[in-house]
Order: structure tokens, then C-alpha cells, then sequence
């Protein structure tokens, strides 16, 4: 399947934990971009209603920036 590259915006805290994964997976010479088709992957093949389960989060993350 074709790769499509775009850019996205997130906050620090995300930008630590997937420096730290890269990090730690060094021996697999992964890049961010890797570590995150992956982490989208895995959410996406999980048995989760998605759209459901983006909302709550979303709904979460409002409510702590409030």
C-alpha cells in the first residue's frame, strides 16, 4: 500500500513518550514516523469503536484545558 505523508501537531508531553519509544527501539532503527503508523495501526485493528473512543478522549482532553 502507497505511503501518504502529512504533518501533525501534537503536544509535548505526546512528543517526550514517542522520543522515548524511538529511543528504546533503537536496535530496530525506528523512526517517529514508524512508531506512530504503528501505535495508529493497533488502535485501528483493535475491537474499539473508534469514533466512539476518539470522542471520549477528545471529550477528556477539553475538559483538562478547560
Amino acid at each position: 500500500m502507497p505511503k501518504i505523508k502529512f504533518g501533525v501537531t501534537i503536544d509535548e508531553e505526546l512528543r517526550k513518550e514517542l522520543i522515548k519509544i524511538v529511543g528504546r527501539s533503537e536496535d530496530l532503527d525506528l523512526s517517529r514516523s514508524e512508531v506512530v503508523e504503528t501505535i495508529l495501526k493497533a488502535f485501528f485493528k483493535s475491537s474499539v469503536d473508534h469514533t466512539k473512543k476518539a470522542s471520549e478522549m477528545i471529550i477528556k482532553k477539553e475538559k483538562v484545558n478547560y
